[in-house]
């Protein structure tokens, strides 16, 4: 049977931050916590928001780290508590929204945040009682303003997944302005992740029509503007084609993802330094040429359908349009290029296999076809 939710309130406009205020009282946020990183705060974007709740007193945690921890969710945690937040505000890009959603578990169901990771078997275990969630994205990628789920490296360092219908976030509001300041090669970086998102989820096997129709307009719009949103980061247009896509590949990726993501999800644990996004855009020609002998990516012509949405002559042009891309986009050319080492892949696969994105992968890979696929990436 096929589980299809839409269930978030989305505020979409240039300016629409201004929205914060009424979003916050509708859902009864009298002091939240707002979570978001240092760069933000240096940018000023932290400020301009502040502005904007005017009166209502915050409480703020700046200090999210570029992959989110257990550790600095535990921090935040012990913060909402201390200082009676009764709400969360999540300002920045995947990281801090993550981060966001990590703390409205712990600061209301208490215990060891692992407990609740999806591969523990935890994801019942989040009630209605998660903290409420206003998300303010200022990135074009990761799309967490209207997902389900969260990714954490816990403290032994595996990086998990939190999945829970409760943590969509009440309200996303999604202000493409925000994003203008963004530099070229986070917009690169986080827009390729929009494009893996879009694609990936596309390629998975479960029947869902309608997540199939929003990967494919996203990817369409992505495809387009990405360069033009690297390259000019004033064009508001651009900027609101991309944070659209970032939107729209979440919203469908409830779906499933595979092996692109089961992958960059271990390669990040095991090496935190690495970007989420730019990990996925060199996995995703490997990963899209293994999934070329799926059965269900041929019978539903998955990978003609995307070449078209991308306005390619045909399937076969997919994996060089990618590298393409990464390299016009000034990405790196591969995984060796970014200071992975062979010696990493066992841990990597191991990790892989765990991941909760293995299993919705249109074809299960094996260990030795993990291995493949990293050298491919290399």
């Amino acid at each position: 049977m096929a589980l299809i939710k839409y269930i978030t309130d989305i505020e979409f406009d240039f300016g629409a931050v201004a929205t914060l205020p009424a979003s916050c009282a509708a859902h009864g946020i009298s002091k939240p916590l707002l979570v978001t990183d240092a760069g933000i705060k240096a940018a000023g974007l932290l400020d301009k928001v502040l502005a904007h709740l005017g009166a209502l007193p915050v409480v703020v945690f700046d200090q999210t780290p570029s992959n989110p921890t257990e550790a600095a969710v535990r921090a935040a945690s012990d913060l909402y508590i201390s200082q009676g937040c009764d709400g969360i505000v999540a300002l920045g890009g995947g990281s801090s929204i993550d981060c966001a959603k990590g703390v409205a578990i712990l600061a209301t169901h208490g215990g060891v945040l692992t407990t609740y990771a999806t591969i523990e078997g935890g994801s019942p275990k989040i009630t209605n009682q998660v903290a409420p969630i206003i998300a303010i994205p200022t990135t074009a990628g990761t799309g967490s303003e209207v997902a389900r789920g969260a990714i954490v490296i816990v403290n032994d360092g595996r990086k998990l997944g939190f999945h829970s219908w409760y943590l969509v976030p009440k309200v996303a509001i999604c202000d493409p302005e925000l994003t203008v300041g963004l530099p070229p090669m986070l917009t690169a970086a986080t827009g390729m992740d929009a494009v893996a998102h879009c694609m990936e989820t596309f390629m998975a096997a479960p029947f869902n029509p309608p997540a199939d129709g929003i990967a494919l307009d996203g990817l369409t719009r992505a495809w387009a503007h990405i360069e033009e949103a690297t390259n000019n980061g004033t064009n508001l247009e651009a900027r609101r084609h991309m944070m659209s896509a970032s939107m729209q590949g979440a919203m469908a990726f409830q779906k499933g993802l595979g092996c692109v993501h089961s992958l960059s999800h271990s390669l990040g644990g095991v090496s935190p330094r690495l970007h989420h996004g730019t990990l996925n855009a060199m996995f995703l020609p490997a990963v899209i040429a293994f999934n070329a002998s799926s059965e269900s990516v041929q019978r539903e012509q998955r990978l003609q359908r995307m070449a078209q949405a991308m306005g390619l002559a045909g399937a076969h042009q997919l994996g060089d349009a990618i590298k393409d891309m990464n390299q016009r986009l000034g990405l790196p050319s591969g995984l060796g290029a970014m200071g992975v080492q062979t010696g990493q892949f066992n841990a990597v696969i191991v990790g892989a296999l765990a991941d909760h994105c293995h299993a919705t992968n249109p074809r299960i890979a094996s260990a030795e076809d993990y291995q493949a696929m990293l050298h491919e990436s290399m």
